[in-house]
């Protein structure tokens, strides 16, 4: 058999559906004959929703702060859409398609928020350098998720603990509550979170037994309010660590007294022209027509 002839049956193989070997609790094809997981597709839903509204939020950040906070925002649907794609087929394509978008999600945001004080030596606090270590790992690691495509999931859900017990270490050095508040709340659903995916992958058939076979669903749902939460708390940090005169502040939309709404970062005090220039594009009060931009405004 020639290159060509392995190379056009492993393509057939890679887009047939079920051909992942990654199969979770919920029965196949029960509710639609054309979606293998029903539940599963359809709580990715987050996923495709929130991003624009976040994009929106952080117009502001990403102005004065850095504009790849928005390519975060861009991957979360990235993974959201690869994942319904993942558990409507059960192909393997699908599978690494889902994976892969959460792994460039964990690079994209260490390049952008890691804290400098982590950096191994060789480094040297340069950011751009541990952005293209970064970019190394993440092709390598692309390269090797093809390869045992099975332990894929539980690589990526390692990766989450370093990332957590980071988390808490830089909650003792916050001094803002609400920003602490929030990283207890963050780190509480990533814990209910994991708990739901081991459950659904190592005792399916007790969960099966009472008829609820939808945890993974559940994982779904939980895991986007802990990451995206853990993506603003990072924004947070890398402002408050690395550009302290920008000011940075927690608020929530749509109500800022509420603190169960949606988390993001104001920016109080940014460099005066480039604030003028915000504001003559984005802050004019049309009740009366003039601008809201004074000599010496900042954002409250």
């Amino acid at each position: 058999m020639d290159t060509g002839n392995v190379m056009d049956i492993y393509a057939i193989y890679l887009f047939r559906p079920g051909s992942s070997p990654v199969d979770w609790c919920e029965g196949n094809y029960l509710i639609s004959s054309n979606i293998a997981e029903f539940v599963n597709t359809f709580s990715n839903f987050l996923f495709i929703l929130l991003p624009p509204v976040l994009i929106m939020l952080f117009k502001e950040y990403g102005r004065f702060v850095t504009p790849g906070i928005h390519l975060l925002w861009v991957l979360l649907i990235v993974v959201g859409l690869s994942s319904m794609y993942f558990h409507a087929t059960l192909s393997l394509l699908g599978q690494l398609l889902d994976e892969l978008a959460i792994l460039w999600v964990f690079i994209a945001a260490f390049s952008l928020f890691y804290p400098k004080r982590y950096y191994p030596k060789f480094v040297k606090n340069d950011r751009r350098t541990f952005s293209w270590l970064m970019l190394l790992s993440a092709i390598i690691a692309t390269g090797l998720s093809w390869w045992k495509p099975i332990v894929n999931a539980f690589v990526l859900m390692l990766m989450s603990v370093p990332t957590m017990i980071m988390l808490y270490t830089e909650l003792q050095r916050v001094r803002d509550q609400r920003v602490y508040r929030l990283g207890l709340r963050a780190t509480t659903v990533w814990g209910v979170a994991v708990f739901c995916w081991i459950n659904d992958r190592m005792f399916c058939e007790a969960w099966s037994a009472i008829n609820f076979p939808y945890l993974h669903g559940f994982w779904h749902i939980l895991i986007f309010i802990a990451a995206y939460t853990v993506l603003v708390l990072f924004a947070y940090f890398y402002v408050e660590s690395e550009l302290p005169q920008r000011q940075p502040l927690l608020k929530y939309w749509p109500k800022n007294e509420f603190e169960f709404g949606i988390p993001f970062i104001s920016i109080r005090n940014p460099d005066s022209k480039d604030w003028h220039v915000y504001c003559s594009l984005f802050m004019q009060d049309f009740n009366n027509g003039k601008s809201l931009c004074t000599e010496g405004s900042k954002i409250i």
